[in-house]
């Protein structure tokens, strides 16, 4: 018989309700309750999902029927909850960035790991086809010597927006464009060309009246030997298509979000034409350019099964505490080039 994982999710904006919508598209999983400060909102999301509503994370925690919690706070408020969930021996999957700092994130691995309870991460653009697709033509060596890569997240967000009064703060989103939006792409880049060596970073804030940047590029050398690029904005109106190039001496592959718009090789073959035909380019902005409510629920879901699986199995996650780490430690190496003036080495 298949069990049921039962879920709790910890805040009650909009993130939390892709986790409630993607908690209930799963066989294996229910929303047992929710908790959120202010508004009325974690009653509005309880009553439309049919659970419980807490009036706090420390209730909720102590909820025996539950299994699993998700994470959907204000970024910088992640660490408490996820501590006190593996206290009450729950597992955690957490949005991103993890927390805004690495003592932190350091905090929450080290109690989940003394709890024996498993901490992950949602990075959930991994889980898309075209990208475990591009993920497979490198294992598989089809680009020879890596040579370049980039990211480019030329995104919008409206000044209404930035009035929810922790975006865009130090405090509470740990910095702007980079560590809350563009950070799924520099997940995606350490994901496929594996850890960065040194690099070297601008920010600005240009488009915002915001404590944090809005804008922000880097330079960056990889332990492989390859150089490659990042740019991520949230003052690019109105918003157009986040993309990733990968090139080698043998390849050259450019995905503009979940499309292929170069996909080509030096040993050419039949799935490569099926390929460029399965993910052919389309026109348009692309989920979450400009509006961060456009973003398909069903990747989340698809990171949520895979945590589920995990946890059940007992195998590894490839988003644990320690991998999803790894993207929030290049923000911040950004902000410290930014801020310093200089290359910071990894």
């Amino acid at each position: 018989m298949m069990k049921i994982w039962n879920f709790g999710i910890i805040g009650a904006g909009m993130v939390a309700d892709f986790h409630a919508k993607s908690i209930q598209h799963l066989p294996n999983a229910k929303l047992t309750a929710i908790c959120g400060a202010g508004s009325g909102r974690a009653a509005a999301l309880a009553e439309k999902y049919q659970c419980k509503e807490y009036p706090d994370y420390q209730t909720l925690l102590k909820d025996p029927e539950i299994d699993i919690v998700t994470i959907a706070t204000p970024s910088g408020l992640h660490m408490d909850p996820s501590i006190e969930a593996a206290r009450q021996g729950k597992h955690v999957l957490c949005e991103k960035p993890l927390e805004i700092t690495l003592e932190r994130i350091d905090k929450m691995i080290e109690a989940h790991k003394i709890a024996g309870t498993r901490l992950g991460g949602f990075f959930n653009y991994r889980y898309t086809d075209v990208v475990q697709v591009l993920k497979e033509a490198l294992d598989e060596g089809r680009f020879g010597t890596l040579t370049f890569a980039s990211i480019t997240v030329p995104w919008w967000r409206t000044d209404e927006y930035y009035q929810h009064k922790w975006r865009g703060t130090l405090e509470l989103d740990g910095g702007g464009a980079m560590m809350n939006q563009s950070i799924h792409m520099v997940d995606m880049l350490q994901y496929i060309m594996g850890p960065l060596e040194s690099l070297n970073a601008y920010t600005a804030t240009l488009g915002h009246q915001i404590e944090a940047e809005d804008t922000a590029v880097a330079l960056v050398k990889f332990k492989n030997g390859a150089l490659g690029s990042i740019y991520g904005s949230t003052a690019s109106f109105p918003g157009q298509l986040r993309s990733i190039m990968v090139t080698g001496t043998k390849g050259t592959v450019i995905l503009d979000d979940n499309n292929v718009k170069v996909w080509q090789f030096a040993d050419e073959t039949e799935k490569d034409e099926a390929i460029r035909n399965r993910f052919k380019t389309e026109s348009g902005s692309g989920g979450g350019a400009s509006d961060p409510s456009s973003i398909p629920f069903e990747l989340h879901a698809k990171n949520i099964a895979a945590f589920i699986e995990a946890v059940e199995s007992g195998k590894p996650f490839e988003l644990e505490g320690e991998e999803a780490r790894k993207a929030v430690s290049i923000v911040l190496a950004m902000y410290q080039s930014a801020k310093e003036n200089k290359s910071v080495q990894m």
